[in-house]
């Protein structure tokens, strides 16, 4: 099985905690020459020191907002000018605050329409030149389990979701015959900052253990407990490598099956 990512160079967005670094440490595992891509400078060079080099790669970063589109397409071409082949794409960022749908204003859903879609497709026009030069490439969406089931109190962000997910499998029809596939991935409930932030809270709002409410939240998930972000980031590698290469189009939930839906 060809897992092999050796000479390929993947974008990796929202990649100094989380599922964004799980996945480009994951990538650099197979051989990847990863850029990572994040607003803070001091953790994306901290991220950079522990990324694989085995495999003679070079890593680099690009230091960028997601809440300034604009900014972010010129810091894309400046990098490109020197760098221009990207081979891999993963389109990761942080999710819109939660809050009732009916609550929400306008702003925040501009924001998000920003940060997520509007983000993501100056990223696809920056790199989609070259992997199809390359006959190769992989973009990847981290989206959220609500693009199939929506989560009750994140109004704002079941909305955005499903938005780039028909975003995504509009592009794997355009972009399929030049050998590039595009793929959504679902996480479910992973060992995260966001996840810690969120058990948390219920445990104050509940009054109650955090032991308590892990094991209580955990019930929901047939296997029994919250995903590991390695497990996560190697689901990533695996849609990026060549061996993934029919599969393409797909909302490919890592949940432990929490989703009842098919």
């Amino acid at each position: 099985m060809n897992l092999d990512l050796t000479q390929k160079t993947a974008f990796v967005c929202g990649s100094t905690s989380g599922l964004g670094k799980a996945s480009a440490l994951e990538m650099a595992l197979l051989g990847a020459n990863i850029v990572l891509i994040a607003r803070n400078e001091d953790k994306l060079k901290s991220v950079l020191k522990e990324l694989d080099v085995s495999k003679n790669q070079k890593h680099n970063y690009i230091v960028a907002d997601f809440s300034q589109v604009d900014v972010l397409k010129i810091k894309l071409d400046t990098f490109l000018l020197e760098n221009p082949t990207v081979h891999i794409l993963v389109n990761n960022t942080g999710g819109p605050s939660a809050g009732a749908i009916l609550d929400a204003n306008l702003e925040e859903f501009n924001q998000a329409f920003s940060n997520h879609l509007l983000c993501n497709q100056v990223l696809v026009q920056a790199v989609a030149p070259s992997m199809k030069s390359a006959g190769f490439g992989r973009i990847i969406n981290i989206v959220g389990t609500a693009v199939k089931e929506p989560v009750t109190g994140l109004g704002v962000s079941n909305t955005i979701r499903a938005a780039v997910a028909n975003w995504g499998k509009t592009l794997a029809g355009e972009l399929g015959p030049f050998g590039i596939t595009v793929n959504n991935v679902l996480p479910g409930l992973t060992k995260t900052a966001r996840l810690e932030s969120v058990l948390n809270e219920k445990s104050i709002q509940n009054n109650v253990s955090r032991a308590t409410i892990d094991k209580t939240v955990a019930t929901n998930i047939p296997v029994g407990r919250f995903g590991e972000p390695k497990e996560f980031g190697a689901v990533i590698a695996f849609l990026a490598s060549p061996v993934a290469g029919y599969i393409n189009g797909i909302n490919l939930p890592v949940d432990g099956g929490m989703l009842g839906s098919l």
